[in-house]
């Protein structure tokens, strides 16, 4: 079976090799999937990012029509507030916009991991399994300089929610309550659950 990671993120390429405990066996490839993340209309945030890493699993897997027996794995995440999805910053208003919304409070982080494989003879029968994770993060007070700043270092501009807890970002969370790997993007503990299941490891 050749495992495949549907995202080019070096930080879930990491996390994912965090998963082999070093072990040469243990390994994998990586395809760029390309699919529309629009949020469909009244999708919930838990249902939206399901359904992302299931299409970008789903969308990997028609990448690797040379192997015999992939396995791919995709995942999204994304941060919410009062039950809205604080995506990616379009610009540098936006990014200081939503770290000041963020500012004192406590946001909910929610990764989805989805494993998809050929599951018989035939393929026109694939199988897909997902895992939702949400992690509580609470931000400390940020100061106008502390935005500036942290903005400036151009960090926050490919992140969801316009952090990135393994960064810089990190200095600004106060507590956190659930999966860390989650919140950078690869939930470890369900990931292996995932592999696990279809005898990877």
């Amino acid at each position: 079976m050749d495992l495949v990671l549907a995202s080019t993120s070096p930080r879930r390429k990491e996390l994912l090799a965090q998963i082999g405990f070093g072990r040469p066996e243990f390994s994998f490839t990586q395809v760029a999937p390309d699919i529309d993340e629009t949020v469909q209309q009244g999708e919930a945030p838990r249902d939206y990012v399901r359904r992302l890493a299931a299409e970008k699993a789903q969308a990997g897997l028609a990448l690797c029509a040379d192997m015999s027996q992939p396995a791919v794995l995709g995942s999204d995440t994304i941060v919410v507030l009062e039950n809205q999805i604080l995506g990616k910053p379009q610009d540098v208003a936006d990014a200081k916009q939503t770290l000041s919304e963020l500012s004192g409070r406590t946001h909910t982080v929610m990764t989805a991991v989805a494993l998809t494989y050929k599951a018989g003879e035939s393929d026109s029968i694939l199988k897909t399994s997902v895992r939702l994770v949400e992690t509580q993060v609470r931000f400390c007070a940020l100061s106008t300089a502390d935005i500036e700043a942290y903005v400036a270092s151009k960090e926050p501009m490919d992140k969801a929610g316009s952090y990135g807890i393994q960064g810089l970002g990190g200095c600004f969370v106060a507590a956190i309550e659930g999966s860390y790997s989650g919140v950078v993007g690869l939930p470890l503990v369900e990931t292996r659950e995932l592999l696990a299941e279809i005898g990877f490891i």
